[in-house]
């Protein structure tokens, strides 16, 4: 964070001092919530959760080298004292923000925005110094955190904003008003909570109207494929551009194809030029993120050829998404098992289909949450799309939704052992370890609350103790 001093942040939180002898101490580290992170000169946010109450670490964090507690209550430690810490936080990082006066990059959608968000910084820090989203802390609490990372060398600032319901984004973008706002898609990922896809679009497009007018720089970046995206356009007195596969984008991929390891490649055209792209990413889906990450370079002034080298060498910095690791014989792991939603398990399912050309596969899918009542179709569709890939193993584990995952693929001509339903993780992992062969493919995926990344990491482990005995 920019250096302030106590007294200057009390300033800007509306708050009051307690047992801070000097109000001229500056806060010169970070800003953090989990005490494990202080460092001299840090700022610790104490929040009270539901098992946890952050005003218990105030001493400790404070011996630690932390010049203050931002708090609700006196610690009997040097304290800046609020109403609502939350509310403090996001003031403190809007003054931030605009102290600053960095170029902030928002974006949102149903699917892909955290990988989205991960390529939009790397090909933006070839640049300049990019501050961005870790992982996917896009809430009320992560995205004013990540903000009040940027120092005065920031010259990007690329935010991630989810959403959970109307007026959640717009809250957001307040907190943090964006030049640049990016919507990738609206899908079906949490329809449950929002009531329909109208519902989520009207959430998601509450960036675009976030956005300043075109005469003073606002640009809203808009997928062209996606017609409840593109209809945004009419919600925002931004610059509008266009990305997609679409010949009406200005930002497109052509001759679009997967490579023989399941990685995509294409022709990229921009309004200054083209140049071609073959990511080291895994599945056909990352094409769209890649334009979307490319529209927003090529508004901040980036060229075609730039942009492509950057995307090329791109990697996956967040954990659990899509995470290809081959084990000593052979076997690959997919650990794709961060998240999960209908659009992400069509696309993590075709890129199986693509990396095991010639080889056997595996899906160890489990449920996808908060689907509302389109639960049970959604689960039956993706079930049956497993056998339309020739997916050589379907093992759906849990309970209900992946009984209907395991339903679906029966009924669309899965029978025999082609298709197994499990009652848990560990079930799943004695399946594999039992039946896994050199050259096998393993995707495993499903919505964060499932923890099917436990099966990764215990197939992996599997692949090295076998490493070892063969030694």
């Amino acid at each position: 964070m920019i250096a302030l001093s106590l007294a200057e942040i009390a300033a800007v939180v509306g708050g009051q001092t307690y047992d801070i002898p000097d109000p001229s101490v500056q806060v010169t580290g970070p800003v953090v919530r989990d005490s494990r992170e202080v460092e001299p000169g840090s700022l610790f946010v104490a929040f009270v959760g539901e098992r946890v109450d952050g005003h218990d670490y105030a001493r400790a964090v404070v011996e630690a080298g932390a010049a203050a507690v931002l708090a609700s209550r006196p610690v009997g430690v040097p304290a800046i004292v609020v109403d609502d810490v939350q509310a403090a936080l996001g003031a403190l990082a809007r003054h931030v923000v605009r102290t600053l006066g960095t170029t902030l990059v928002a974006l949102t959608g149903s699917a892909g925005k955290t990988s989205t968000k991960d390529l939009i910084a790397q090909v933006l820090r070839r640049k300049a110094p990019t501050v961005f989203t870790p992982g996917s802390l896009n809430n009320e609490i992560g995205l004013p955190l990540t903000a009040l990372s940027a120092t005065e060398e920031t010259r990007f600032l690329v935010l991630e904003m989810g959403a959970r319901g109307i007026g959640h984004i717009r809250y957001l973008a307040d907190l943090t008003p964006p030049r640049i706002g990016l919507v990738l898609n609206v899908g079906t990922a949490h329809i449950g909570e929002f009531g329909g896809r109208e519902q989520i679009a009207q959430a998601k497009g509450e960036l675009v109207e976030s956005l300043p007018p075109a005469s003073e720089g606002g640009t809203a970046v808009l997928n062209a494929d996606d017609p409840l995206v593109r209809a945004m356009a009419a919600r925002t007195q931004a610059k509008v551009v266009l990305f997609g596969e679409s010949g009406e984008a200005d930002v497109r991929a052509e001759n679009v194809r997967l490579t023989d390891t399941g990685q995509p490649a294409f022709r990229l055209h921009t309004p200054s030029g083209a140049s071609d792209v073959t990511m080291r990413l895994y599945g056909e889906h990352h094409v769209s993120n890649a334009l979307a990450a490319a529209a927003v370079a090529h508004e901040l002034g980036m060229s075609a050829e730039e942009i492509a080298t950057a995307l090329s060498e791109a990697g996956s910095l967040s954990r659990w998404r899509m995470e290809v690791t081959e084990r000593p014989d052979g076997v690959t792991i997919v650990n794709d098992a961060y998240n999960a939603n209908p659009e992400s398990m069509r696309a993590a399912l075709r890129a199986l289909a693509a990396m095991g050309t010639g080889r056997r596969t595996w899906a160890v899918l489990g449920k996808m949450a908060e689907l509302g009542d389109e639960a049970l179709a959604e689960h039956d569709a993706v079930g049956r799309l497993a056998v339309r890939l020739n997916v050589g193993k379907l093992v759906a584990v849990g309970g209900r939704e992946a009984a209907w995952l395991q339903l679906g693929a029966y009924n669309e001509g899965s029978w025999g052992e082609e298709s197994v339903h499990v009652s848990d993780a560990q079930a799943a992992v004695d399946l594999l370890r039992s039946e896994l062969r050199p050259g096998d493919v393993v995707l495993v995926k499903a919505s964060r609350s499932v923890g099917l990344e436990g099966v990764a990491q215990a197939l992996l482990e599997t692949g090295a103790e076998g490493e070892v005995a063969a030694r």
